[in-house]
């Protein structure tokens, strides 16, 4: 089907509906900080943009290969696979890979979900991958109880019309985050809306403060009664109020005082208080905080340690659920058995020089790898078979512990024992010992 004929199916809605939208519009709104919470005004949030980037960009610079399994289990890039152009290079004319991949990593970030139209031929084969936004996608069941997918595709934006259209499901690469029913994922965002609420209040308060001035406000006291307060109000904060008008004298007339009634930042706990939603929101992403820039725990000790299982516990689930899903979708019942989709993490788990020439010597004392196999790791040329680049090599002096025994009894058997008979000393005996 192709891409501009993929609105033409049925608009329609079954009959029988159990729709469940994946935006899940009635989590997001206001909050107990007083501050609405939506997936847009969270990524104005410093913290919150820089976990959704890390994670995004981390799945989408990753290598993702198609491979093929042989029937003696050796594994080879399925090059000619129509999957792998679309997952390694460009899913459609219009994306990279990594662009396509860092797009939907970060609709599974903010809305939970993450869906792709897929484009196949008359042979049934995928040849197009376009991402679709979650916020206006429903996934249900019809009375037969088969999953569809409904979109509302924009004909008319400035009026704000929209077309729904019927998708089945298998035209639909659906990523799924974490849910209650194993359909659809829920919005991290809208999960932990209070917690970003918060944050976005304590980032309204600072800005607050500095634009007036970095003064705190206060009361104006008279002696007498002044007929008009709303003037006076005004004037006074024409005048001395924001940042500009900062550290101006004021000159009170009629035995007028000035008396400050606001919080302090300090008495506010301000930074701390904001240092505290950093390593909250980290905590929602299972973001190291070192890696959005709050060292204050970290070390040249640990943060090796803590990149480390960023990979294993924070990206590997990510990675996965894709994996997982591109498998479902995109790949028959009868190719399934033999083709497979992987992401390269070992990039991402490398230690330091040092560490990897110890690991790689010990691999290759062993034989369980090869010179070659070594340099592409390392990103080196490969060495020609002749000159012994794909050789597994092992330590001769290294046999069986059941055979250790049996080896020194032949030994000792062979080996002549020393006569107590003394023989004479000859001379030419003493000329063959000097």
């Amino acid at each position: 089907m192709g891409f501009l004929n993929w609105l033409r199916g049925d608009t329609t809605r079954p009959a029988d509906d159990h729709a469940i939208s994946s935006g899940y519009s009635f989590f997001f709104g206001s909050t107990s900080s007083g501050r609405p919470v939506t997936e847009r005004s969270a990524m104005q949030m410093t913290a919150v943009y820089s976990c959704v980037r890390i994670l995004a960009e981390a799945i989408a610079g990753l290598p993702l290969h198609v491979y093929r399994q042989s029937s003696n289990g050796a594994k080879v890039k399925a090059l000619d696979h129509p999957l792998y152009r679309l997952l390694h290079d460009e899913p459609n004319p219009e994306m990279t890979s990594f662009v396509f991949r860092e797009t939907l990593m970060t609709h599974l970030l903010l809305w939970g979900n993450a869906f792709a139209q897929v484009i196949r031929n008359g042979r049934d084969e995928v040849i197009g991958l376009y991402p679709l936004m979650p916020n206006r996608m429903t996934v249900g069941r019809d009375e037969a109880g088969r999953l569809y997918y409904e979109y509302q595709r924009t004909w008319d934006e400035p009026a704000g019309r929209y077309e729904t259209v019927t998708l089945a499901a298998p035209d639909v690469l659906h990523i799924p985050g974490l849910g209650f029913d194993g359909l659809v994922g829920y919005s991290p965002i809208a999960m932990a809306k209070n917690a970003i609420g918060l944050a976005q209040a304590t980032e309204d308060y600072g800005a607050s403060f500095f634009a007036n001035g970095a003064a705190p406000g206060g009361v104006l006291e008279h002696p007498g009664t002044i007929k008009d307060p709303a003037r006076v109000r005004e004037s006074w904060q024409a005048t001395f109020g924001g940042a500009r008008n900062g550290n101006k004298i004021a000159v009170l007339e009629e035995g007028m005082k000035y008396t400050p009634i606001s919080v302090s930042p300090e008495q506010a706990q301000f930074l701390e208080t904001r240092k505290f939603q950093i390593n909250e929101i980290a905590r929602i992403f299972r973001i190291p905080p070192h890696m959005i820039g709050d060292l204050e725990k970290s070390s040249f000790s640990n943060i090796e340690q803590q990149s480390l299982e960023f990979v294993k516990y924070t990206l590997d689930p990510w990675v996965i659920r894709f994996e997982q899903a591109i498998t479902k979708t995109l790949l028959s019942s009868r190719e399934k058995p033999q083709i497979y989709v992987k992401f390269n993490l070992e990039g991402l788990l490398r230690g330091d020089y040092k560490s990897r020439m110890d690991g790689y010597a010990v691999a290759r004392q062993n034989g369980w790898m090869s010179a070659n196999d070594i340099r592409e790791l390392e990103n080196l040329d490969r060495i020609s078979p002749e000159a012994g680049g794909d050789l597994y090599l092992v330590n001769g002096n290294m046999l069986p512990l059941s055979l250790a025994g049996a080896y020194a009894a032949t030994h000792q058997e062979s080996e002549p024992e020393p006569s107590l008979v003394e023989e004479p000393t000859s001379e030419s005996s003493l000329r063959r010992r000097i």
